[in-house]
């Protein structure tokens, strides 16, 4: 088990071969909105308070009903098949055994009935993607709800891939087809090369199913990364209520004004994110739009952050600015893509930990008590306010 997150990062970065590693650490172009998602949380200081009993410390917290082990949700990352056979299955045990949701992408390369048999008591959430064919969507919310996923996540943000360099340069492309490079590349990543010649090229195996076809992977990365309705507008989560019967959070939020129409048509909740730096280039960090969207409509409906959270503490300081919770997307990556389920189990537990010391050194009892009280944006950042 390894210290910190940053060393489980090293660890993928020696296993993965470069067009993995980069697919799974990238950004969108020049990675300044990747960079500034993890800055932004180093401009904001704790403010702790001392001679308070902390014998007793709870991280937990609730989410839609349910209790959680702590404010932090492992959520939906794509073609996770790429870094470890079977890793949404893992993510999702993983996520089950430390008491955390787990959010199941649509471009996940696992069934999402096969992740639902890997984590039978887990607490499993959908994102969904919509592409111009409806009817993919629709089966895709029918067959969640029939293996009783809670909640749905509602992706807005990628209505067209962004513009990734790391991508073009390495020559990633679906279904991975070999180049000198690449057999370059995977003869010294033997372990790596050994598992996907062993258990396959990942499929974008949900997406192939709900379109009734067979998993022809060229066809359904066409579908998903060239295909989405670009129509999609709010009036249609009216559409997305007539086929989902749980919860449904709006995730890409990056606004007061779009939270506010959240609210507006009926959103349970939101995920206020830039997708992990990944579309475009240059926007704000997540962290720097929380707290004004958390002052807006912080009293009317669940707000969620991504984007940037490297440590325990950091999920803190997400809660303390107003939001419920924190969607982690590369941290467990880096997790099971070093060491599988293993790894992944042992990020989450990593950073529990480490939420728990900085609960205690700032003299915190349980996550309802944490607010703007116990953090300070540093003096050289406020000049910056968005």
């Amino acid at each position: 088990m390894f210290s910190c997150v940053a060393d489980y990062r090293l660890a993928a970065r020696r296993r993965l071969p470069r067009l993995a590693f980069d697919y799974l650490d990238g950004g969108a172009e020049d990675g300044d909105a990747l960079r500034r998602n993890g800055a932004a949380y180093r401009q904001w200081l704790f403010k702790p308070r001392v001679l308070t009993d902390v014998s007793s410390c709870s991280t937990a917290a609730r989410f839609f009903g349910y209790e959680a082990a702590a404010p932090m949700i492992v959520g939906p990352t794509g073609l996770n098949g790429l870094f470890w056979p079977r890793a949404d299955e893992l993510l999702a045990q993983a996520a089950s055994q430390a008491g955390l949701p787990f959010v199941l992408s649509t471009a996940s390369t696992s069934l999402l009935e096969d992740v639902r048999a890997a984590a039978p008591k887990g607490e499993l959430w959908m994102q969904l993607y919509v592409q111009q064919e409806r009817g993919i969507a629709e089966d895709l919310m029918r067959r969640a709800s029939a293996a009783a996923y809670s909640t749905l996540v509602l992706t807005v943000d990628v209505p067209v891939h962004g513009k990734r360099d790391h991508d073009s340069r390495n020559g990633f492309k679906l279904p991975l087809r070999l180049s000198r490079k690449l057999i370059a590349d995977c003869l010294t990543h033997p372990h790596w090369c050994w598992q996907m010649a062993r258990h396959g090229s990942p499929q974008l195996k949900n997406i192939a199913k709900s379109s009734g076809e067979r998993a022809d992977l060229s066809r359904h990365a066409a579908m998903l990364s060239r295909q989405m309705d670009l129509t999609l507008g709010w009036a249609d989560l009216a559409w997305v209520r007539r086929h989902w019967n749980g919860k449904l959070i709006i995730k890409g939020v990056q606004g007061v004004d779009d939270a506010m129409l959240a609210v507006a048509h009926g959103a349970d909740g939101i995920v206020v994110s830039n997708h992990g730096g990944r579309q475009l280039g240059s926007t704000f960090a997540s962290l720097e739009l929380l707290p004004q969207i958390a002052d807006a409509v912080g009293d009317q409906m669940e707000i969620f952050i991504d984007g940037g959270v490297r440590r325990g503490s950091d999920a803190l300081k997400a809660v303390a600015l107003g939001a419920r919770g924190v969607l982690l997307g590369r941290a467990p990556l880096y997790g099971v893509a070093s060491r599988g389920g293993a790894g992944a189990s042992e990020v989450l537990a990593l950073m529990m930990d480490e939420m728990r010391i900085a609960m205690r050194l700032l003299g915190c009892q349980r996550i309802g008590d944490l607010g703007p009280v116990f953090v300070e944006r540093e003096a050289s950042a406020r000049g910056a306010d968005v």
